[in-house]
């Protein structure tokens, strides 16, 4: 009898240590679960999976310790990017993120996250971008685009009423702190091979203690914006993309002239 043996040069995938057995909690099509697979995979590259420590807020990424087999500290709504101060502060040699929603570090960690910024600390912030508060009900967030419809804003967002969208990760940018500010997307295996690259960019650069790098990822959020994945992904190519361009927006602590 002839075996099959899958031989290490054969190999095309193998999923990465550092993520966990447990099932995740992610609506399908959503963008956090590969962006999970990405940072860890990051991790696992580096061989810094004792090193890394990373902080999840409230909102969906609640739950981010089930995923990945490093140090997790949970951080109140908002206040990620000061729990990441002090434990960056305390142990240096680790390598420190937050990982946290638009609801999260644009609205309620606004002050949180803009002082962390300014002050140059040396951690990695992920930003994932879906114009709305994913978790807590649909609500509109400060990401939501104009017209944009959510549970809060029936009729579409309103700007005489409810104002412009944030551009949160452009305001992070101008700030002096800042060293490596990108926005990227996973919904195309090319993108994902870009997103996984500007994590690892924005890790290698916390070795060099340069100040903070911020990756923000433009995601869908189909069950909150009522569609299938296939039918948010392209809402997101066709709305989110024109407002959120995709792209590099600071290198080396230089903006970047587009």
């Amino acid at each position: 009898m002839e075996l099959n043996i899958i031989r290490p040069e054969n190999l095309v995938y193998k999923k990465t240590n550092v993520m966990t057995d447990n099932v995740m909690h992610y609506c399908p099509g959503c963008g956090h679960g590969t962006t999970h697979r990405i940072i860890a995979e990051v991790i696992e590259e580096m061989g810094i999976q004792e090193k890394t420590i990373g902080i999840a807020p409230v909102g969906c990424s609640v739950l981010a310790y089930n995923y990945f087999d490093v140090d997790f500290q949970e951080a109140a709504h908002g206040r990620a990017p000061a729990l990441a101060t002090a434990v960056k502060r305390l142990l240096p040699d680790r390598f420190v993120f937050t990982y946290q929603g638009d609801g999260d570090l644009a609205a309620i960690g606004t002050a949180e996250t803009i002082h962390a910024a300014n002050r140059g600390e040396n951690i990695t912030i992920i930003f994932i971008n879906n114009g709305i508060y994913g978790m807590t009900g649909g609500q509109m967030a400060p990401t939501t685009l104009i017209g944009m419809k959510s549970s809060t804003s029936p009729y579409g967002r309103e700007q005489t009423m409810m104002g412009y969208p944030l551009k949160i990760t452009e305001l992070i940018a101008q700030l002096p702190g800042t060293y490596y500010v990108t926005r990227q997307a996973v919904h195309t295996p090319a993108n994902v091979r870009k997103t996984k690259k500007a994590i690892r960019k924005a890790f290698d650069l916390q070795e060099k203690k340069v100040g903070m790098t911020f990756v923000e990822v433009v995601s869908n959020c189909n069950s909150g914006w009522k569609m299938t994945p296939v039918q948010a992904n392209q809402w997101m190519v066709d709305n989110m993309f024109p407002h959120y361009p995709l792209g590099d927006i600071k290198i080396d602590g230089e903006l970047v002239k587009h």
